[in-house]
């Protein structure tokens, strides 16, 4: 009997330490490429100057926020990680190379993940930042020591005036929890406190992702080769490398021209770039393959127009599931079960569905959140982002990265139930809001994409049949479509 308890006890031990062993290494992976992506962002100047000190400061706030960004990245990675974890299981159940993969790694995965964004957001950054504006107190020796003590300081003086505000918000809503002691802070006053993080993350993501996903078809139109109709581009190049080599002479010429009285020096330089950049767009235009120029461009399109759809298809059958059927509300559970059955009702196609439409979604979020005129002014810049900037970059994209498994499922993207205290929010439960949330993002999601295709249409059939060239004083949306069609004929013909 004794031998059966030692050889137990030390199989437990052996799967936590090899447990342990791969979060680490998962997580090691995760720092150095969160580094090599921050240390790209970076102003070199605020890490190589003649002040040690502030050189040392600023190293460890960098640290910090490579910490945080690793968190995010793994927060992104939970769901994607746990879904095809549950497909390999059942596709090799029986396999002795699998072994390590079991619900127990998971379920860990997700609490550290828990516990280190929560860490991240209300310790690491808030002292990071303290840390990097902070000289010391009046009177201190000038140290590194001395900015760590003030920037304690105002990190307890920020959780004090926290915790007031999470407790006047608990005596507003639940009586009953304001009554509770300080010996009570771990088990009431931070969870709500995380919940209320979480709703924001979760309210953040309904804002950006719609809009994001809208977005996707500009910002990837802009990095393809796109197809002009009735459009010929030796002739547009020519006419203008010809405008480009006009504009040179008369910024050579200095001022004898007229042009020179009529235009500024800033003014035509300018133009002059404008017209440069115009002109090597057409000679990719020109260079690209015919199957890139004509091919690669739609079918991007159709490739983001499908994965939107489907998005949107999922969460109105999400809506009729929640009227008909209560186990479809998002819920959190204690033991995964992985390996029992799939997660999709198209089995492992399906998964693999399910994980694109969650790194999309997120993908969707960040081009949102950053086209936005609220943080248009946070998008970071290689080698030129101050290290205030890219502690807000690193807070932002971990609030919305938290929220992407609760957001994936309150939306049904997946039935993957939520782990260990991510499906302990107190709002989760509550069927008004998380159908009103399904509501206003397919509502939003579909608005958008109309908005976003219609006038890609008209904006390509205006720039193909010329009309973009009428004076501003014409309105081109009241050009009737007879108009349009007229054109194109006497082009074509």
């Amino acid at each position: 009997m004794e031998t059966d308890d030692v050889s137990v006890r030390e199989q437990l031990f052996h799967n936590r330490v090899r447990e342990t062993i791969i979060c680490v290494l998962l997580f090691t992976c995760l720092y150095m490429v969160s580094y090599l992506i921050l240390t790209h962002f970076k102003k070199n100047a605020e890490f190589v100057t003649d002040d040690i000190e502030d050189a040392t400061v600023n190293k460890i706030a960098l640290w910090l926020c490579t910490f945080t960004l690793s968190v995010a990245v793994c927060a992104v990675l939970l769901l994607p990680i746990s879904i095809l974890s549950n497909e390999v299981l059942l596709t090799f159940p029986q396999s002795y190379y699998m072994q390590w993969l079991n619900g127990s790694l998971i379920h860990g995965l997700w609490n550290l993940v828990f516990l280190f964004s929560n860490v991240s957001l209300v310790f690491l950054m808030p002292f990071a930042y303290f840390f990097t504006e902070s000289e010391g107190f009046a009177g201190s020796r000038k140290c590194v020591m001395a900015r760590v003590y003030e920037a304690v300081v105002l990190l307890l003086l920020l959780a004090l005036l926290v915790l007031g505000i999470v407790w006047v918000a608990s005596a507003l809503l639940h009586d009953n929890m304001a009554r509770k002691s300080l010996y009570d802070l771990w088990e009431y006053y931070l969870p709500y406190l995380y919940s209320g993080i979480s709703l924001f993350g979760v309210l953040l993501l309904l804002l950006c992702t719609p809009f994001g996903l809208s977005r996707m078809f500009s910002v990837t139109g802009s990095l393809l080769v796109k197809p002009r109709l009735l459009e010929d581009v030796e002739d547009t190049l020519s006419c203008t490398a010809f405008e480009e080599d006009s504009l040179s002479r008369k910024l050579n010429s200095g001022g004898t021209t007229s042009c020179w009285v009529k235009l500024s020096v800033e003014a035509m330089k300018k133009e002059y770039l404008t017209v440069q950049s115009k002109r090597i767009a057409l000679e990719m235009r020109r260079k690209a393959s015919p199957w890139q120029r004509n091919l690669g461009y739609p079918l991007a399109m159709l490739v983001l127009l499908a994965l939107t759809v489907m998005c949107v298809l999922m969460v109105c059958f999400n809506v009729l599931e929640l009227l008909l059927d209560e186990t479809a509300m998002p819920r959190g559970m204690e033991d995964p079960h992985l390996g029992m059955a799939s997660f999709s009702m198209f089995g492992s196609l399906g998964a693999a569905v399910q994980v694109v439409l969650i790194l999309y979604l997120m993908v969707s979020s960040v081009v949102g959140f950053y086209s936005s005129p609220l943080f248009t002014g946070l998008l970071p810049r290689a080698q030129d982002t101050h290290l205030t900037q890219i502690i807000a970059n690193c807070v932002s994209l971990l609030i919305l990265s938290s929220a992407l498994p609760v957001f994936s499922r309150t939306l049904g993207i997946t039935r993957f139930d939520l782990l260990g205290d991510f499906g302990r929010y107190n709002w989760l439960g509550n069927f008004y809001i998380v159908f009103l949330y399904n509501m206003l993002f397919a509502g939003l999601t579909s608005a958008s994409l109309i908005k976003t295709v219609t006038w890609a249409v008209q904006r390509e059939l205006i720039r193909a049949f010329g009309l973009h060239r009428l004076p501003l004083t014409v309105s081109r949306s009241t050009v009737p479509f007879r108009l349009l069609l007229a054109s194109g004929l006497s082009k074509i013909q």
